[in-house]
């Protein structure tokens, strides 16, 4: 009976939006009908396959459009409220001058080395410094009872924000706490508002993210699912705490158990409702060698295909440094451009000095800046950040004239990047 239901309801709304479609068609009947052919054959800026900064020469600029890099709280902060983002800056510009923009994790704590709390806060009285085994190598753990380092977290994401909130280098931000800020401690000591912050702590801290960013999307790990127990989202007094506009990133994805085990934390996270309006991401597994082998094989590994997998998961982008290992860049490019947003115009006319254009989100996810449609160079009202896959939308632009051009405008990038779209407009 449910689904009968669901069916009816469904078939109403299909059938509403198209007499939606039809009135606005018959309401610019009186416009004249303007020719467009165009492709798409780049990847779109802010998609993709996501390469290592270190590593991006790796593949022709144009086979990518972001590149990633953990940062280091220490290098930014070393005394107290002495801020130098010189190393933050210096990376984004390398990355721009490629053609790209970035995605940042600033992280604590990596198997292996010291921790990057800064100095100032592990000299204090009441911060004790902790060295223990993490994948059998000596890992230093932040010491969460410490005020001043739970003072420090927030009052650094302030000022990041106040610097680098509408940054056309700036893609995405994750965050998260724990091994490589993934929201876990599943080797060595996991100790909650010790090694790892209280949960209070970190209710306060997904709050203010919502606070300090008003244009970049930040994303935490799908680790922090209420269906484990780092995450702060399943205790009392926190039922608002999911609708913070947060991303969501995997960093073992598509590995063979991933729908019996990653899929129910996507799941619990309210992916279906969240992609919405915050990017969906991560890391191609490196549970074994041969996810990475053939996470981006044409045939598909453990009965999946990547591009089915991005459509099912809304994916925007997704990491996968060593690909070049594996896939020859015409198969990388071709993968990301299975991610993200993708516009299609589907009628354009004119009247005077007026234009109407049907615009499409054909892709598998919105764009998460705002872009606008722009004839001659005059932008419309709308943006196309709220087209959700599947949708389009009329838009009217206050330009027009004999011979029209058109263009997807968007402030949120750098130097060489440009939002394609395509057309088949008789």
């Amino acid at each position: 009976m449910m689904k009968a239901k669901l069916l009816i309801i469904l078939v109403l709304y299909v059938n509403i939006a198209s007499c939606q479609d039809q009135q606005t068609d018959q309401e610019y009947s009186s416009y004249k009908r303007v020719p467009l052919s165009s492709k798409i054959g780049n990847v779109q800026p802010m998609t993709g396959i996501v390469f290592w900064a270190s590593s991006a020469l790796a593949v022709p600029r144009d086979a990518i459009s972001l590149e990633y890099s953990y940062m280091h709280y220490n290098d930014v902060v070393r005394s107290m409220d002495v801020y130098d983002w010189s190393v933050v800056d210096s990376l984004l510009d390398a990355i721009a001058s490629r053609g790209h923009q970035v995605i940042l994790r600033f992280r604590y704590t990596y198997p292996g080395k010291a921790n990057t709390v800064p100095d100032y806060i592990k000299a204090r009285d009441d911060y004790e410094v902790l060295w223990d085994k993490s994948e059998n190598r000596d890992t230093e753990f932040p010491d969460w009872r410490c005020p001043e380092l739970r003072r420090f977290h927030l009052e650094f994401y302030k000022k990041f924000a106040d610097r680098y909130d509408n940054d056309p280098r700036l893609a995405f931000l994750q965050t998260g706490f724990g091994l490589w800020a993934e929201y876990h401690i599943y080797d060595g000591p996991y100790i909650e508002g010790q090694t790892f912050p209280s949960k209070q702590y970190q209710s306060e801290f997904i709050h203010a993210m919502g606070q300090y960013f008003t244009h970049t999307t930040w994303s935490i790990s799908i680790d922090a699912s209420p269906l484990q127990h780092w995450g702060p989202f399943s205790e009392e007094g926190n039922e608002t705490l999911m609708n913070e506009k947060f991303g969501l990133f995997d960093d073992s994805f598509m590995h063979r158990n991933h729908d019996k085990s990653n899929e129910k934390w996507w799941n619990a996270m309210n992916y279906h409702e969240r992609y919405k309006t915050a990017p969906m991401g991560g890391e191609f597994s490196y549970y074994t060698e041969e996810d990475q082998a053939n996470v981006l094989n044409p045939e598909g590994m453990h009965g999946r295909v990547f591009e089915s997998e991005a459509a099912k998961y809304h994916l925007t982008y997704i990491i996968g440094n060593d690909q070049r290992r594996y896939q020859p860049v015409e198969r990388i490019k071709e993968a990301s451009m299975a991610c993200g947003y993708r516009f299609s115009i589907e009628d354009f006319r004119v009247k005077g000095t007026q234009s109407v254009v049907l615009v499409k989100n054909t892709g598998v996810a919105p764009i998460y800046r705002k872009a606008y449609i722009a004839v001659n160079g005059v932008r419309g009202t709308q943006s196309l950040h709220s087209l959700l896959p599947g949708e389009s939308m009329w838009v009217e632009v206050d330009s027009g004239g004999d011979s029209p051009r058109l263009a997807i405008e968007c402030d949120h990038l750098v130097a060489g990047q440009k939002i394609e779209f395509e057309a088949d407009i008789k």
